[in-house]
């Protein structure tokens, strides 16, 4: 983590400096030779330094031409002068030649003919001007145009580089793109959803797009990086969260709350781009959804405890019920013997006939606990898991028949109407007798709270994945709040429904338990005044899946 001092900003605000610390942050990490290539060589140079060294070139290869040519026209004539003379040719002629040659080459011939150890030294003698000294030297006239040629060479290019370098040190002292590159930036710049900004290496504001300058409340693009920073800062504090190969990123926080990123971005030009991004209302919802994740996971747990809580009470009072009545069933069992045989007057008479009715009234009232304690210990066991169900191939139609048999002389005397749907032929896998008591307990509580006149209705309905068995009455029926507590063992619902012969309410709570542990469900549904209806899916026996369809 860098100080303060990286972007400026010291205990007093923002530092107004010159740019230097703006332009050794952006150095950093930098190489110099491709930074000075970045910052000089840019399209305007290069098309500046090839027209003018193309043109450089293009003179240099006229001016070559040219020369050659006429130093090689010149040493013609001189052979053809040289050779007439040797062949003892009229002086005269000779003359002539060489007075046409110093006529159409003045100053090539004059300037090649000078003294020389020949033969021949007389005859240049006469064609020389006053003051030369008659002697000839070609080669050295020859280096010396040849020399001249490259004096006008190296000035043509030192000419070109001047150009280039001219426009070399004129983008260098500027800084600042042209027009067309300035339009770019901000055609680039507009279409980007965010604050962006592009700075020369100095620190000079290019261009900037509006939401810059509204976040800013610019009225202009002339201000300076560290002036653009300071306002942003505000009040507030800037630290760095990562600097790699020339990219910065900064993360500013406000006087207002706010949080903005500031990414860096080095230009090929030299120069920088600053990308605003608000993380404001991203920061808020990771905030709320880290907190909300920590209340659900503090939910969670306490959810879990309790659930542990509930749990081990549960089957504790369930062991409490289930030993309460296993240490109650033996005594009991005791007193309604005895009842048994006092009713029958085994050892003579009780006397008066009014003992007769006690002797019932113990004997109904322990067989009535005796069944209460029963369904108890059923229930424990089911919940706690140490009833084992057994797994057989249970015809559905068979356990309809089944209940249908027990209770249709019940039925009878309330006064209630049965119907039964057809057979489906539907195999079930579990236990029979389970099944039998499961739809039994449904029916028994059918019956009881049914008005006479009332219809009794069992249905049955197979599918290839299950079937479904639905037990509706027409009787008194119950709220959805009462439906609700139902789930819970020991509920009687209201005090309509404490009648003689009433249970301790586990019938509900024992056929969700057996559909359960069958791999099934049951759901209630019922309405006050209207009546009940009772579904109960179960699975279908694996190795008997085919079901018939029913006529």
């Amino acid at each position: 983590m860098q100080s303060s001092e990286v972007s400026g900003a010291d205990a007093d605000g923002f530092s107004m400096g010159d740019g230097q610390d703006t332009r050794r942050l952006r150095r950093q990490g930098t190489a110099e030779p491709e930074g000075f290539r970045s910052r000089v060589l840019t399209p305007v140079t290069l098309a500046v330094a090839a027209t003018a060294f193309a043109a450089a070139t293009l003179f240099i290869v006229y001016d070559t031409t040219t020369t050659l040519g006429e130093v090689k026209r010149e040493l013609t004539l001189i052979g053809a002068a040289v050779a007439a003379r040797v062949a003892n040719e009229p002086a005269t002629a000779v003359e002539g030649t060489l007075a046409t040659t110093l006529v159409e080459f003045p100053a090539l011939t004059r300037a090649r003919i000078v003294e020389a150890e020949t033969d021949f030294g007389d005859f240049f003698s006469y064609a020389l001007p006053a003051g030369s000294h008659g002697m000839l030297s070609v080669e050295a006239e020859q280096s010396q145009a040849i020399g001249g040629l490259a004096g006008r060479g190296a000035a043509a290019l030192a000419l070109a580089g001047l150009v280039t370098t001219l426009t070399l040190r004129r983008r260098r002292n500027d800084a600042m793109p042209d027009h067309t590159e300035r339009h770019t930036y901000r055609s680039l710049t507009s279409a980007i959803p965010m604050g962006v900004a592009c700075w020369t290496s100095d620190g000079r504001m290019i261009v900037c797009n509006g939401d810059y300058r509204e976040r800013l409340k610019l009225e202009s693009d002339s201000i300076g990086y560290p002036e653009a920073l300071g306002r942003l800062i505000s009040g507030g504090y800037m630290k760095l969260l990562r600097e790699e190969s020339g990219n910065r990123l900064l993360e500013l926080h406000q006087q207002d709350g706010s949080c903005i990123l500031i990414d860096e971005r080095p230009l090929p030009d030299g120069g920088f781009m600053t990308i605003l991004s608000d993380e404001t209302e991203r920061r808020r919802t990771d905030v709320l959804l880290s907190t909300i994740r920590e209340e659900q996971r503090l939910l969670a747990r306490r959810y879990h405890e309790e659930k542990i809580k509930a749990e081990a009470a549960s089957r504790a009072k369930t062991n409490f019920l289930a030993h309460l009545s296993h240490d109650i069933r033996t005594p009991l069992n005791h007193i309604i013997g005895f009842a048994e045989l006092m009713e029958c007057e085994t050892y003579g008479e009780l006397g008066d006939p009014r003992y007769a009715d006690y002797v019932q009234s113990i004997k109904t009232s322990g067989e009535h606990l005796l069944n209460s304690f029963a369904a108890i210990l059923d229930l424990a066991e089911l919940e706690n898991g140490q009833k084992v169900l057994r797994t057989d191939a249970v015809p559905l139609d068979d356990v309809i028949n089944s209940v249908c048999r027990r209770f249709r002389g019940q039925i009878a005397r309330a006064g209630l109407a049965l119907s039964v749907n057809p057979d489906t032929g539907a195999v079930l896998c579990g236990d029979r007798l389970a099944f039998v008591r499961m739809v039994g307990n449904i029916v028994e509580n059918a019956i009881r709270f049914t008005p006479p006149g009332g219809t009794l209705t069992l249905a049955t309905f197979a599918a290839d994945d299950g079937v479904v068995i639905e037990i509706t009455d027409t009787g008194i029926g119950m709220s959805e709040e009462r439906v609700t507590t139902l789930s819970q063992p020991f509920a009687l619902g209201d005090a309509t429904f404490t009648r003689e012969g009433v249970g301790p309410g586990l019938g509900i709570s024992i056929s969700r338990a057996i559909a359960e542990l069958s791999g099934g469900r049951m759901v209630i549904d019922s309405a006050p005044s209207v009546g009940t209806t009772v579904a109960i899916s179960l699975p279908l026996d694996a190795r008997h899946s085919e079901v018939p369809v029913a006529a």
